[in-house]
């Protein structure tokens, strides 16, 4: 295969569907890897499929990997409320143990398997939620660790984790995904949508979300459950 080919982590909200924009922009052809991991809906796995067609993605595998059997977040243990007044201090609730480690390891798999030498992942650590595995130190020893850990890599094969959105705000997030064709109305950054994929508009990923439109003068395409 001549073309240059990457493995998108796509989750089917408005960071990684900026970021598979960017891959794809940037020449790649991509391979989108979303996860069914026990969250609260499956709306955003029906999104993540749309985006990937919309976005032209050479192919969409969903992977089960089951955190819900051990809990721990307001997204995989439904004992635990989603956090609906803004951010506390520490690190929240919504924080899922390991998710991106776990994630990115398989995305990983994948990439060896295909031969891609890039992996792509929308992590961000200025609109955030604080969570330790949207860090900047966090990426990089992770593409450490992957050169070590992979054939790919010790045969000299270098693998590049790319987290093009990690020190962006998300007003030029959003920017940059809309002139790269995103449409962010197919898109559920929720941590709490509905069946029908229609967001609370409570919960930190809608706030950020909101912020972001409107810190970017652009009008907000979220549908959501309630009146707003």
């Amino acid at each position: 295969m001549s073309r240059k080919i990457a493995v998108v982590l796509l989750s089917g909200g408005l960071d990684s569907a900026t970021c598979l924009a960017m891959a794809r922009s940037q020449g790649y052809g991509c391979y989108c890897l979303s996860f069914d991991y026990g969250q609260r809906h499956s709306a955003e796995l029906e999104a993540a499929a749309t985006v990937a067609k919309h976005l032209g993605a050479v192919e969409h595998r969903v992977v089960r990997i089951d955190l819900a059997q051990f809990g721990g977040s307001a997204l995989t243990d439904a004992a635990i409320d989603v956090p609906t007044t803004g951010l506390g201090l520490g690190i929240p609730v919504t924080y899922v143990p390991a998710r991106n480690t776990v994630m990115l390891s398989l995305a990983l798999a994948w990439a060896e398997v295909l031969g891609a030498r890039d992996l792509f992942i929308g992590v961000n650590a200025v609109d955030y939620s604080g969570y330790p595995d949207c860090r900047p130190e966090y990426i990089a020893a992770f593409q450490r660790m992957a050169n070590l850990a992979t054939k790919a890599g010790v045969e000299g094969q270098s693998l590049n984790i790319h987290a093009p959105l990690i020190d962006l705000p998300k007003s030029e997030i959003i920017r940059r995904g809309i002139e790269l064709g995103v449409e962010y109305g197919l898109t559920v950054s929720c941590y709490q949508a509905d069946r029908d994929g229609r967001a609370c508009g409570l919960c930190d990923a809608c706030r950020l979300r909101c912020e972001g439109f409107a810190a970017a003068g652009i009008p907000d395409p979220t549908r959501y459950a309630g009146a707003r």
